[in-house]
């Protein structure tokens, strides 16, 4: 770590180390309270699914207080190493001195103002800087609210109402998307006629589509790359379907950009999609995303066109200073630092420390880790093969119990390689449980409930 890195600030403090389990001590009552408080004022229990009772192991801390780079605290002051920071969106880690001090200065100057800030200006041109395939950006608070408004884009811009969506992937709360889950409930059936499904790396799944709806097909959506790597030109075969049956391509980079590349996926892969949405490594943090494309297609929500107007993105507190000021110094950091490439090899430490740990503990048949070294997940299965969430809460308690709070093992910058030692450490030992449940049974280790999947029809 060089001299002057911002990350010096944020490494971990001397109360707490992955592999202190004598640090961590079971939610108490305090906790226990607090999380009945939060059921009572909220539903879940929480603003983001993702962060709910029923996606952690019963000994994970119901509440958080406070976070310092890669690091937590709970009520308590039990600290836990941290993976998938703010669902991937805190790629610097927390409180990362050079945007807080951003933030802060921007804060002294007003939040909102009457009229575009000079921020926005230099937001946005920082922004297309790094994102060479646009010409144009417009920000908003969320990464739903971004590709809702590129599927709006895409109708109006095509005159067709049909959307194609990659099935393996995740876009927005909104309906479009919602109704192909098995969380549906208030969707009605009009608007779940309007969306379409088509596999990943299976182009005559799209190309079945175009055939059977001709010249419906509005928008083709997809995350570039997930857990699932494209195969071959798959990217370059959807886009030119795309042109040849006038249907706009547009990319979700909320997870894929500023991690894979500065550009995002995109960049990685060659291709130019009409419109991209960008949103978790924009600001560390903070709520900023960016719906971005064409000049031809986003000016359809400007005023310098004769066609009929879109309104686009028109929200309040899109532009507030303070989040675009956070996203300016968090550009200019991944810039400055390399932090993609960081992320890239602090990933790839983890994950050979992880696979040697589940060879050595003799599951690896049963526990893999899966996904580009800079956004790694895991898989679990049971002594069938299957896949199971009794084995991943398993799995997630040993970590909890010693220090590690990690639904993936998604890092961040702030993750040197003393904690990435630590937290291979932790593993071992818990994936030496794991061996044990497969084979005396998960019953014998697992306490309280198991983790559900977020998008189902009943609790």
């Amino acid at each position: 770590m060089a001299i002057g890195d911002p990350r010096v600030a944020n490494t971990r403090e001397a109360n707490g180390s992955a592999g202190d389990a004598d640090a961590v001590s079971f939610p108490s009552e305090v906790q226990e309270s607090l999380r009945e408080r939060l059921h009572r004022a909220i539903p879940g229990g929480t603003h983001t699914y993702a962060k709910a009772d029923d996606q952690y192991p019963s000994e994970a801390p119901a509440v958080l207080v406070r976070g310092q780079g890669c690091r937590v605290w709970d009520t308590e002051g039990n600290v836990y190493v941290e993976y998938g920071s703010g669902l991937r969106s805190v790629t610097l880690g927390h409180a990362f001195q050079p945007v807080v001090d951003a933030a802060a200065a921007a804060l002294r100057n007003g939040v909102n103002l009457l009229r575009p800030s000079l921020l926005e200006l230099e937001c946005a041109e920082q922004f297309l800087d790094l994102v060479a395939t646009a010409d144009m950006v417009k920000f908003t608070k969320d990464g739903s609210t971004a590709t809702t408004a590129a599927l709006k884009l895409a109708r109006a811009y095509t005159g067709r109402d049909l959307v194609a969506l990659c099935d393996s992937h995740f876009f927005s709360y909104d309906d479009w998307y919602m109704t192909i889950t098995g969380a549906d409930a208030g969707i009605p059936q009009a608007v779940a006629d309007l969306t379409l499904t088509f596999g990943f790396n299976d182009l005559p799944s799209l190309e079945r589509l175009f055939a059977e709806h001709p010249g419906r097909v509005a928008c083709v959506f997809l995350e570039p790359e997930r857990t699932e790597a494209p195969r071959g030109d798959f990217l370059r075969e959807v886009e030119d379907l795309c042109r040849k049956e006038g249907a706009l391509l547009a990319f979700d980079e909320m997870i894929t950009g500023f991690r894979w590349h500065t550009g995002g996926a995109q960049a990685v892969y060659g291709v130019t999609p009409d419109l991209s949405t960008f949103g978790k490594g924009m600001a560390n943090g903070f709520s900023v995303s960016a719906l971005a494309g064409r000049r031809e297609v986003m000016e359809r929500g400007g005023l310098h066109h004769d066609q009929e107007r879109v309104f686009l993105l028109s929200t309040t507190h899109g532009a507030e200073t303070h989040g675009l000021a956070a996203a300016i110094a968090t550009m200019a950091a991944y810039v400055e630092h390399d932090v993609v490439g960081a992320l890239h090899e602090t990933g790839r430490r983890l994950r050979e420390g992880v696979e040697a740990a589940a060879r050595d503990a003799g599951v690896d048949e049963f526990f893999r880790v899966v996904g580009r070294d800079c956004n790694l997940v895991f898989e679990t299965r049971d002594p069938t093969g299957a896949p199971s969430q009794d084995y991943r809460t398993l799995f997630m308690q040993e970590l909890v119990r010693r220090g590690v709070l990690a639904p993936s093992f998604v890092v961040s910058y702030s993750h040197d390689e003393k904690t990435i030692d630590e937290t291979i450490a932790v593993v071992a030992e818990a994936l030496a449980i794991y061996r044990r449940a497969l084979d005396d049974g998960v019953g014998h280790y697992l306490t309280g409930s198991s983790v559900k999947p977020p998008y189902r029809k009943f609790n």
